[in-house]
């Protein structure tokens, strides 16, 4: 497949660009600082943009199979950037009339499994109090993911390691896997990449954990 990944330079990005490029796929990678990138590849075309203009990002995802975005916060200071960010994206592909989107979001936006016992609940209510500004941000990404006209995925991990990835987790559509407490960026980017042309995950937020 033809991919392009934003985010790439981040924990996430890096990994799915690796990930596809090791499968065989064809990825344009787009970074802000290619000095930051140092992932090489026959296959890979390194797109420099700040996505500040949309319509410059036209011929990144023009004629592409799949987006795969890694875009997000770094923190509570950088809360906002991912709707904005993602805006730029969506008005991107629209444009191109490039329809699959796959992009990260966090458990906490998606419901509460059943069976979740109070000790995750607790944890959940005090990470989702102390992060509210980013989750409110990512809650209204994906309000704008919803009101596009793409064939969008949110992924939705919980806390985030840098293990190396196992290709061992759950996932559940349209909800959270129960007492799902981590997963890998790693193992984050090797779901995104399975689900790139997987149906049943088209419109929906999909919770990954180990």
């Amino acid at each position: 497949m033809k991919l392009t990944v934003f985010g790439a330079t981040g924990g996430i990005g890096r990994e799915i660009v690796r990930q596809a490029l090791d499968a065989g796929h064809e990825v344009t990678a787009v970074v802000r600082d290619p000095a930051r990138f140092t992932v090489t590849g026959p296959r890979l075309d390194v797109f420099r943009s700040d996505l500040s203009d949309p319509e410059s990002l036209r011929a990144a995802v023009a004629g592409r199979d799949a987006v795969l975005s890694g875009l997000g916060a770094r923190g509570r200071a950088d809360a906002g950037v991912t709707t904005r960010l993602t805006r730029a994206v969506l008005r991107a592909m629209e444009t191109a009339g490039t329809r699959r989107l796959l992009v990260v979001s966090a458990a906490p936006v998606g419901p509460v499994p059943d069976g979740q016992g109070l000790l995750d609940k607790a944890v959940l209510a005090v990470v989702d109090s102390v992060l509210k500004d980013v989750y409110a941000d990512l809650r209204e990404m994906e309000a704008e993911l919803a009101a596009s006209g793409t064939d969008w995925t949110s992924v939705r991990p919980p806390r985030l390691t840098d293990k190396p990835v196992t290709g061992r987790y759950r996932r559940v559509v349209g909800g959270n896997p129960p007492h799902g407490r981590t997963i890998a960026r790693a193992d984050v980017a090797h779901a995104m990449l399975a689900m790139t042309d997987d149906p049943a995950t088209v419109r929906q937020g999909v919770g990954v954990a180990y």
